[in-house]
């Protein structure tokens, strides 16, 4: 016998089977848009990993900045002279220049010199004055290194540096450098270095016809307290 009761019952059952099997299907569907199932999932491709850093290598703007050790930086020290104010002592083997102040005081500065077979002594005196100087190589020296530049345009790369000062009718000359690491070193062909910054200092109190005395290799100028022996 048809019983209604029941009938109602097992069509409301079915109606909510019907609306979570829906539901279900609604999610399933999302959730693959959102994250599709591989076609072949025991193919399962490999895990990409971020490329390593590379360091890059320094650049030569980066490069470290030479410190002048304390005992070649420019300083006013001690010195007994009997020479005027204003005269220029090259103290050759302990690499140091000294504009004399006078009341036994002078401006010591670290210098570099010439090497081995090429210090040279004597009293000279400045006869001539260049900013930014060209250099022109002179023949004995072109002689022992044919490589060398016929002339050069003064600048920052030019050996000379940003001042000169010309010593008497000799190819020598006081004059700065692109190299501070060679201040207190003897490493020139006979000239006196200082640095750019020292140079241009020195070239603002010298004048043209200023003294300049080159001790030789043998006597020395000062001690180490700054005193001359």
């Amino acid at each position: 016998m048809f019983n209604l009761d029941t009938f109602k019952l097992k069509s409301r059952a079915a109606v909510v089977a019907l609306g979570a099997l829906a539901v279900g299907a609604i999610a399933f569907s999302s959730a693959a848009a959102a994250s599709p199932l591989p076609l072949f999932p025991f193919m399962t491709p490999p895990e990409q990993s971020a490329p390593p850093t590379v360091q890059a290598a320094p650049s030569e703007d980066e490069s470290a900045v030479v410190e002048t050790p304390a005992r070649f930086r420019r300083q006013v020290v001690s010195y007994a002279t009997r020479e005027a104010p204003g005269t220029v002592i090259i103290d050759t083997p302990n690499t140091y220049l000294y504009y004399v102040l006078g009341g036994g005081q002078a401006i010591r500065y670290g210098i570099g010199v010439g090497r081995d077979g090429f210090t040279w002594s004597g009293v000279q005196s400045v006869t001539k004055k260049a900013e930014w100087p060209d250099w022109t190589p002179p023949p004995e020296m072109i002689a022992r290194q044919p490589y060398l530049p016929r002339q050069m345009a003064g600048g920052p790369g030019n050996p000379l540096g940003a001042r000169a000062m010309y010593l008497g009718g000799t190819v020598y000359r006081i004059h700065g450098t692109n190299a501070p690491q060679s201040i207190g070193t003897h490493v020139s062909s006979g000239c006196i270095r200082l640095t750019n910054e020292d140079v241009t200092d020195l070239y603002s109190r010298v004048n043209v016809g200023t003294k300049v005395i080159v001790l030789p290799m043998d006597r020395r100028a000062d001690s180490a307290d700054g005193k001359r022996s």
